[in-house]
């Protein structure tokens, strides 16, 4: 791929794909490394992409697959916290509070099981079709529906448990009134 090709790529992806790993990694130091090794993916095996039009797509599912691996990887081998830092909160500024919906929001989508989560976050913050989205996490269109319909009324019940000022459930509604618990 091209240097300029490169660089047109991270303007135009860079928001979106950034935006997809802070909602998988849950930290910007993280979602800066996901977003970080996704383009040395790209420049390294970028070339051996056969249609050039699906490098969105292919940019997505390299981070999710990276992410994947991350967390084997973690699992296998847990980081063992040496001692506790504390960091200065930072002073609540009138920008702050605006965001503060928005943030809730976020708090609560992240509380979601990531099987749930995932699919969310690509339709609705990265506008991902159902096809790009089941091409990405190798699962049936169908599955991609039926994840976004629980993800979704699992985060209306979590904004409805915290805005009653009750702790959100973690139990995920089936279509068939059965429930299923989220782990």
């Amino acid at each position: 791929m091209a240097e300029l090709d490169y660089e047109h790529i991270v303007t135009l992806y860079h928001e979106p794909l950034y935006r997809f790993a802070f909602s998988l990694a849950r930290t910007a130091d993280g979602a800066g490394d996901l977003t970080q090794e996704t383009y040395c993916r790209l420049l390294t095996k970028g070339g051996q992409m056969r249609d050039a039009t699906k490098v969105k797509s292919w940019l997505f599912t390299t981070l999710y697959r990276i992410f994947l691996a991350g967390r084997r990887h973690e699992v296998r081998f847990p980081h063992q916290e040496i001692s506790t830092i504390e960091g200065n909160c930072p002073a609540l500024t009138v920008d702050a509070v605006d965001k503060l919906d928005g943030a809730i929001a976020m708090e609560e989508l992240n509380g979601i099981e990531e099987t749930f989560r995932v699919p969310l976050v690509l339709f609705y913050l990265q506008q991902l079709s159902y096809r790009e989205i089941a091409e990405m996490l190798d699962v049936p269109i169908g599955t991609v529906m039926s994840r976004l319909f629980r993800g979704k009324t699992a985060l209306r019940e979590r904004l409805a448990a915290r805005l009653a000022g009750q702790a959100p459930s973690n139990i995920v509604p089936i279509s068939d009134g059965r429930k299923l618990k989220a782990k």
